[in-house]
């Protein structure tokens, strides 16, 4: 991710379903595994961008110290443990804007075939859980609780698994196509 790809995420942007602001912290899986998995629910996925006040939606940015313990291997390892199947997302560490400030994006890329679900409980969260980004009131990532979301979710994953279906050769039968079988038997 480069400095234009990074404004045009940020400038004048305010929370959404796929784009979430948190101020300047550490890597912290337990302070941030509910996010990751919610995004991994969400349409096209989405960003998390650390140094950036969530209330203010002021640029503050974090310390080198702060970025450089967002380490994809580390955080991989540690998120795995808490979801079924894996998340996929990689971190962008040393971003830096027009002022010199320096921030950390996290891109989560959204679920591949199956929702995500939860495998252990934690601090912020609960195994069986499936986690989303909220449109309710103001985005904020939370276990599934309504039928809207739910039902969002699991459409997306019927598309996704008849795609898959589909590219492996298997079709749905049609109730034409049926018939033209049970004709062209003629009743064997």
């Amino acid at each position: 991710m480069d400095i234009k790809q990074f404004e045009s995420l940020v400038e004048g942007s305010e929370e959404s379903q796929s784009l979430d602001f948190k101020g300047a912290c550490s890597w912290d899986v337990k302070a941030l595994v509910k996010d990751i998995l919610a995004f991994s629910n969400v349409q096209d996925g989405g960003y998390i961008v650390i140094g950036v006040d969530d209330k203010t939606l002021k640029r503050i940015g974090v310390t080198a110290e702060q970025a450089e313990s967002f380490n994809q291997e580390t955080m991989q390892d540690q998120v795995t443990k808490y979801a079924d199947p894996f998340v996929i997302f990689t971190v962008f560490n040393d971003i830096h804007d027009a002022n010199g400030l320096r921030f950390v994006v996290i891109r989560v890329v959204e679920f591949a075939e199956v929702p995500v679900v939860c495998r252990v409980d934690g601090a912020d969260v609960h195994h069986g859980r499936v986690y989303y980004r909220s449109r309710r009131r103001r985005p904020e990532s939370e276990a599934v609780s309504n039928s809207f979301d739910m039902r969002d979710i699991l459409d997306r994953a019927a598309l996704k698994m008849m795609a898959k279906r589909k590219s492996q050769g298997y079709t749905a039968e049609t109730t034409d196509q049926k018939n033209f079988y049970d004709e062209e038997l003629g009743g064997l």
